[in-house]
């Protein structure tokens, strides 16, 4: 990752971006604000924050995994994180803009991931966020557009775009595996014995582990991989990579389960 203040001729800092969290995170603020550019297909390894975390995508989409489930976060939507939740994240063309927030300041967050949906007042208000300097005044304007932004943060809508993982094997790794490549091919017995279970055994010990079928994980993956996929193709193409008999199929589909239609993410 870079490390870059942006700086005036005298010591005064401008704005803060690409700057590690760590850098920052003794200054006696509540909410500091970073924003962030990361290469394509960038992974950002496991750790957690003692803050809680707003990370927003202005551009690209973002793949969340933690231990209990892999949230999917399109353009200008964000993921609530909780404080010292590992995680890992997949950048795919993203640039964040993320809010790093003192638990004790926000005793409404959640305890575990939720992707949000971000309206245009709260857009503009993390805009506005990330151009702060760094040693903002909580007290003054700058003070006040932090105070909305966690407001509106605490109004906004959740959304369904997550499945949960199974935290012990080999039922994790077939689940990270499908969601990295779903494929219509692979169905309960084609995980059965790769797990060397009886169908009924892994069909069981599965719901046990995730709270649903192994087909219907599996046909929420396969929409919540169309998200990244989106970005740069068709309804229509994206319908049939995935396996849909028809773009109408995987648009009543993607509808019936995210609750809006494909072309909302498009």
């Amino acid at each position: 990752m870079y490390a870059s203040f942006c700086r005036v001729p005298a010591t005064t800092v401008v704005c803060v971006h690409n700057v590690s969290l760590d850098a920052l995170d003794h200054l006696p603020v509540d909410v500091l604000p970073i924003g962030t550019d990361y290469p394509p297909d960038f992974l950002l390894a496991r750790h957690a924050h003692r803050r809680a975390q707003l990370l927003y995508g202005a551009s690209g989409v973002m793949q969340v995994e933690t231990d209990d489930g892999s949230w999917t976060v399109p353009t200008n939507r964000g993921v609530l994180v909780p404080p010292q939740v590992g995680h890992e994240v997949r950048m795919l063309g993203v640039s964040t803009w993320s809010l790093y927030i003192e638990p004790a300041a926000a005793r409404w967050w959640p305890t575990t991931c939720t992707v949000i949906e971000v309206a245009p007042l709260l857009r503009e208000l993390l805009r506005a966020a990330n151009d702060l300097e760094a040693d903002y005044d909580p007290t003054g304007r700058d003070g006040a557009v932090v105070d909305l932004a966690l407001e509106e943060l605490r109004r906004a809508n959740p959304l369904p775009l997550a499945v949960a993982l199974p935290r012990h094997e080999p039922f994790r790794s077939l689940c990270r595996a499908y969601l990295a490549e779903p494929d219509l091919a692979v169905t309960n017995a084609t995980w059965a014995r790769a797990a060397a279970m009886s169908e009924r055994s892994f069909d069981r010990r599965f719901r046990d582990a995730t709270g649903t079928s192994p087909a219907g994980w599996r046909a929420r993956a396969r929409l919540l991989a169309a998200l990244p996929l989106l970005r740069s193709r068709s309804v229509t193409e994206v319908a049939s990579r995935l396996g849909y008999a028809s773009p109408s199929a995987f648009t009543a589909a993607f509808t019936r389960a995210l609750g809006v239609p494909p072309s909302r993410f498009t």
